[in-house]
Order: structure tokens, then C-alpha cells, then sequence
């Protein structure tokens, strides 16, 4: 299986509902590294997996609907814990809405996995991955 991967960041605000989050039940900003990775089993015919540059730019994108915004606030995720997880599910999906919309360009078709990790410090991250068609269908996906 051949990966490419590419890195891009945003800045959120957010609170947890539950005891087991503890003091960051109240409002708190976080900063996220991301790192997403797309898998083929094949080249291209120009001999790459994805166009690096269309997937920055998808991932800037679809980050740039994150970035600076206070996540209790946004109704895509009204009654739902914005943990570093579900943020990684959120990602995957938009960036598969990316990817079947030609955002990615004509070869990113034949990509059939993606692994998307969120570092939310030096020492901790989470992921989500799956193949391509596990994301939610349909024209709406989760936030």
C-alpha cells in the first residue's frame, strides 16, 4: 500500500458535558496538529497516490471551517462531546465529501483508505481511519 501524508493545524474552543472530563467541562481552547494520510494500492500514471498540493489544500479547507471557532456554538455538533476523536471522524468524512467531489483531483478516486490523527499535544493524539467508504453518505456528513 503506497501513503502520502500531509500536516496542517487549527485552533478550536470547546467544553465537555460529563464528570469523567473534569476541569475541561469548562471552556477551554485547544490546538490541533493534523496529519492526514491517504492510501492506494497503486500509482498513478504520473506514478503518485495523491497530488500533494490538492491535498493540503482540501485538508486546509476543510480545517479552515474549524479554525477559530468556539465548537459549542456551531449546530453541526449541538449535544455532542468535541473530543479529539470525534474531531478525527469529522475530518475523515469532510475530506471524503473532498475527495468525491474531485477536490482532490482525478486520481484521488482510486484512494481507499485514510487515516486522519489529531495531536492535541506533544504526548497524546487520536485517529480515526477507515476506508473511503465507510464515511457517511449522502450530502451531509457529521458536522
Amino acid at each position: 500500500m503506497y501513503t502520502v501524508s500531509v500536516r496542517d493545524h487549527f485552533m478550536i474552543a470547546h467544553s465537555f458535558s460529563g464528570d469523567a472530563f473534569g476541569p475541561a467541562q469548562r471552556m477551554h481552547g485547544a490546538t490541533y496538529v493534523v496529519d492526514l494520510e491517504c492510501r492506494r494500492p497503486d500509482l498513478d500514471a504520473d506514478g503518485m497516490v495523491v497530488d500533494i498540493g490538492r491535498a493540503t489544500g482540501a485538508l486546509r479547507a476543510v480545517l479552515g471551517g474549524l479554525n477559530y471557532r468556539n465548537l459549542d456554538e456551531e449546530p453541526d455538533f449541538k449535544g455532542r462531546n468535541t473530543t479529539t476523536e470525534f474531531l478525527a471522524r469529522v475530518i475523515f468524512d469532510r475530506i471524503v465529501a473532498a475527495i468525491r467531489r474531485g477536490d482532490l483531483g482525478p486520481g484521488a478516486h482510486r484512494i481507499e483508505s485514510l487515516r486522519v490523527t489529531l495531536h492535541e499535544s506533544h504526548v497524546a493524539a487520536a485517529s480515526f481511519e477507515g476506508a473511503v467508504g465507510d464515511a457517511e453518505s449522502g450530502n451531509r456528513v457529521i458536522g
